[in-house]
């Protein structure tokens, strides 16, 4: 007897109604029918709703849907390029974080330093250009309460004095770095305060254990994959790949 969308949702933990957008999504193998039309699934539903789940987490809900589509259409070199790829943009993160890092210790050195930032002061049309942004970005930092520009008399332009623009480059560093902005208010607020730059290295560091925790979870994803390649091969009846031995 067959498996009903409820028996898969129990297993992995979610709704019925979910399973069936996994299936129509493509990322459950197409269910026989019942003589009176109702879905049945089997074993192999289970192991790929559990092996989508697993690989969600890490490699990101568009990515994993791409691998199951691969792998349900017995593209496999497909599934370990997407593999490939997402580990390697995962390593180009974690470069940016060390680049950056050594950028902000060099920038939040300016705090402590006794001798006061000097540059010219900006529009913001001139600072934006300089950042490589958009000048709405600077304002929505504005309204965030991170930056706190003066404005010109009578014309009422933003003015950003060589804090600010100080400012602008710590924060624009960690928006690339995809910090949000309730991490980045205390790294400003503790430099401004008393030149302390631990906030910034508990950001930073955090930033860090996010790239770990996401390494554990691909890997975890990729042990279900190859799981589910490698039981999909032997239910073939081919010899198993290269990666299943």
């Amino acid at each position: 007897m067959g498996l009903r969308p409820v028996d898969l949702a129990r297993r992995a933990g979610v709704s019925t109604q979910l399973v069936r957008n996994y299936e129509a999504a493509g990322i459950l193998p197409p269910a026989p029918r019942s003589d009176t039309g109702y879905r049945q699934y089997g074993p192999e539903h289970v192991q790929a709703l559990l092996t989508y789940r697993a690989l969600a987490p890490g490699f990101g809900a568009e990515t994993a849907t791409e691998i199951m589509l691969a792998v349900h259409d017995g593209d496999e070199a497909l599934a370990y390029r997407l593999v490939d790829a997402a580990h390697a943009a995962l390593h180009e993160q974690r470069l940016a974080t060390d680049a950056a890092s050594e950028a902000l210790a060099a920038l939040a050195a300016e705090y402590v330093d006794e001798q006061p930032v000097t540059g010219p002061s900006l529009l913001v049309g001139e600072l934006a250009h300089r950042l490589g942004i958009r000048t709405s970005a600077l304002r929505v930092w504005e309204a965030a309460g991170l930056l706190a520009p003066t404005r010109e008399p009578g014309t009422k332009y933003r003015r950003y004095g060589p804090e600010q623009v100080r400012d602008a480059r710590i924060i624009h560093m960690l928006r690339q770095g995809r910090y949000y902005f309730e991490q980045i208010k205390p790294v400003l607020d503790g430099l401004r305060r008393t030149g302390s730059t631990d906030a910034l290295r508990t950001a930073i560091a955090e930033r860090r254990a996010a790239h770990d925790r996401q390494t554990r979870a691909m890997l975890y994803g990729a042990a279900l994959l190859h799981q589910l390649i490698t039981d999909g091969e032997r239910q073939a009846g081919s010899a198993p790949s290269a990666l299943a031995l």
